[in-house]
């Protein structure tokens, strides 16, 4: 079959002189047929492209949209956000203060009444100390009364058994002796 193409195509250019040049009927049948091929291409298949072109192009176009809403929806999602978190570090922000004031009352309160305790432990320890002074007076007196009582009979000879003189004798030396103390103390 080839060489009966090329054998026509050989005599057809030998009846028109150029091989490069078809022949009249051959451009006319070959308008007619590329006619109905291109009626049928915009009528048939053109229709069916344009229709998938259109199709990708609205999809195409809905995503943009979409994505243009998605952005949307996101930069407000992201304000929310920003707003939300400067309300939350705020409100951190008054805690810790509200926090670190109720720290120093509490802290303040704390050392007032350790100061009223130690006060109180002073108070009470003075109280107890001033109370065993007295007894250890009393006790002293006694001690340094009879004491006294037996050394004043030995050196004087006589006996101090009267309770009367007794008591006179020591206080009048207890008090003697506290005198000196006093001054002494007051001379430091």
């Amino acid at each position: 079959m080839i060489a009966t193409v090329l054998t026509g195509t050989v005599l057809a250019a030998e009846g028109s002189g150029n091989i490069l040049v078809p022949a009249g009927s051959e451009i006319v049948w070959s308008t007619i047929f590329v006619a109905i091929i291109a009626f049928a291409f915009y009528r048939y298949a053109l229709p069916g492209f344009q229709k998938v072109l259109d199709e990708r192009t609205a999809r195409i176009e809905g995503g943009i949209a979409k994505a243009d809403s998605v952005q949307a929806e996101a930069d407000a999602a992201l304000a929310r956000y920003t707003k939300e978190l400067n309300e939350a570090r705020a409100e951190a922000a008054h805690i810790r203060e509200e926090a670190r004031i109720e720290g120093n009352a509490i802290v303040a309160d704390l050392r007032a009444k350790a100061q009223e305790e130690a006060n109180r432990i002073l108070e009470t320890g003075l109280r107890q100390i001033e109370a065993e002074r007295q007894q250890v007076m009393v006790t002293l007196r006694a001690d340094v009364g009879v004491l006294a009582t037996q050394l004043a009979s030995k050196i004087v000879g006589e006996s101090l058994d009267d309770e009367v003189r007794q008591s006179r004798v020591v206080d009048r030396f207890l008090d003697e002796l506290e005198a000196s103390t006093a001054v002494s103390i007051k001379g430091k």
